[in-house]
């Protein structure tokens, strides 16, 4: 049995949870104002500055220190208290919070951010058609 640390990658945890999300590298990098290439070179990353990690979570609907103390067995803890609310094991990752959203009404918020961005960018070329 190997006694060596995995290193805390942290990339790769924000490409799970995207997963986990059933969101694509594309939708993130809409979100983020970024191309998918620069999201792939970030999950390809250990490490993340803090700043951007921040704008990764909020893009994702978790917290930083959801993405920091992520694990596999995390999540399977996560989901399992859904189903065994008597629990009171605790972990890093859910805190004893439970989900209070419905993942279509991300998806929803979402697409109304993109409509409002492109009814502004309309008014925007409009405004400089009348002005010339």
């Amino acid at each position: 049995m190997s006694t060596a640390i995995k290193p805390n990658h942290i990339g790769r945890k924000i490409s799970r949870i995207r997963e986990l999300k059933d969101m694509k590298q594309e939708a993130l990098a809409q979100a983020l104002g970024t191309n998918q290439q620069s999201i792939s070179a970030m999950e390809n990353s250990e490490t993340i500055e803090d700043e951007k990690l921040l704008q990764v979570a909020k893009a994702l609907g978790v917290s930083p220190e959801a993405i920091k103390n992520f694990t596999e067995e995390n999540m399977i803890n996560y989901f399992n208290s859904f189903y065994d609310n008597s629990s009171t094991q605790g972990n890093s990752f859910n805190q004893g919070m439970y989900a209070t959203f419905n993942p279509l009404d991300k998806v929803i918020e979402l697409y109304e951010r993109l409509v409002q961005a492109e009814k502004e960018k309309n008014e925007y070329l409009e405004k400089l058609l009348k002005d010339k």
